[in-house]
């Protein structure tokens, strides 16, 4: 373990997650991953992570956070689009406590975020590593997994980042934006302005006074007659055929409406990609056509051809045949084509004869064995013939 850490560039940058687990310090590689650091730390700033929720728990594997929507498909980058991936050969998905960017694809971070919970190698070179929980918060960051979760991976009581503090920020320059601040003054805006009832100003009319007049005597019948009004409902009350509930719910009728214009527009879909399939279909045919006729004359050229280069043969051997070979020696001495076609082929016929073993021929090899006691004898004879020759000299 302590061989990692030693590979591991040295950090710049601390930030403390403020989490409903624990605090959670975490050490930033600005040097290595500049962009996402810079994202990170101006998004901390500003409050951005402030209430949001981890939303995806993996068990072993990692705890994701960062979306201010909590459904994992929101959020976005200071720079107002994804930033590109920050790839480094020192830092890997080796170990738990690692800190990097979530992402749907290549360059496609945003502020999304996740802590690793060991070791993950098949992220290496697809999210980009920019910090690291240090000291006892990893403790902190193993209890933000301790929690029920459904099929989806999403926690039925997820863990929230209740404040990001930036206690040692490598980029002097950041300045953050008050959009959390102007967001918050909106809204207290459109509040009082609901609230804030509406006031006639009837000194503005001709005839102020008589309305002034009106506008009380509606103000008290209305009052008189307040809570008063029934439905045929409450006073037909002995029916038993008839009920104070809705017969329609109106989600129903919505749902009802929406499915029936969906059908609608999914039957319109499918006509046109049957039309699609047809013009399709009907432009391959036509090319077919078109193609067909080209390789069938081509074919019956080349079938012309063969058979009138046939017919010409057949008609060069028949009448060399009927000519009949000339014996004139210069004549065969002079280079003709048509020379060969009047000789017939004939092939040497090999006479396989028996051979007798004892008689002797040209082509007969004999085998001599000085052991033989045949050979022996002779030797013996032929030595004694010597001999005497010999002996008579």
């Amino acid at each position: 373990m302590s061989n990692i850490y030693i590979q591991e560039p040295p950090t710049n940058g601390k930030v403390l997650l403020k989490t409903t687990a624990g605090d959670i310090d975490i050490e930033l590689w600005s040097k290595e991953a500049p962009k996402a650091c810079r994202n990170f730390v101006q998004l901390c700033m500003e409050g951005y992570y402030d209430g949001t929720v981890f939303h995806r728990v993996v068990p072993d594997f990692i705890v994701q956070g960062g979306d201010p929507t909590g459904t994992g498909a929101g959020g976005e980058s200071i720079y107002g689009r994804p930033f590109k991936d920050e790839f480094h050969s020192r830092l890997r998905f080796n170990r738990r406590g690692l800190v990097a960017m979530a992402n749907a694809g290549p360059h496609d971070n945003g502020s999304q975020f996740f802590l690793t919970l060991g070791r993950a190698d098949e992220l290496n070179n697809k999210h980009t590593i920019f910090g690291k929980v240090t000291g006892d918060t990893v403790y902190n960051m193993l209890r933000l997994a301790e929690v029920e979760c459904d099929g989806e991976e999403r926690p039925l009581n997820p863990h929230k980042i209740k404040s990001a503090e930036v206690l040692h920020s490598p980029f002097d320059d950041i300045i953050p934006r008050e959009i959390k601040k102007l967001k918050k003054e909106k809204d207290k805006e459109e509040t009082k302005k609901s609230q804030s009832k509406a006031t006639k100003n009837f000194s503005l009319l001709s005839f102020g006074e008589e309305a002034e007049e009106d506008e009380e005597m509606v103000n008290q019948v209305s009052q008189t007659f307040k809570g008063k009004s029934k439905s045929s409902h409450d006073l037909l009350k002995d029916d038993p055929r008839l009920s104070s509930v809705p017969a329609v719910d109106k989600c129903i009728v919505v749902f009802m409406i929406s499915k029936l214009y969906f059908s609608i527009y999914s039957d319109e879909l499918r006509k046109e990609a049957r039309q699609l399939k047809k013009e399709l279909q009907a432009i391959k045919q036509r090319k077919e056509e078109s193609s067909k006729p080209a390789k069938d004359d081509v074919k019956e050229g080349m079938c012309a051809n063969t058979l009138a280069l046939l017919n010409s043969f057949k008609s060069k051997l028949s009448s060399a045949i009927t000519e009949g070979p000339q014996e004139d020696v210069e004549e065969l001495a002079e280079d003709d084509d048509k020379g060969w076609m009047a000789h017939v082929l004939q092939f040497d016929e090999q006479s396989r004869k028996v051979k007798d073993a004892n008689m002797q021929d040209e082509d007969t090899f004999e085998i001599y064995d000085p052991r033989n006691p045949v050979n022996k004898r002779r030797r013996e004879e032929s030595k004694k013939i010597l001999k005497e020759k010999k002996a008579k000299r």
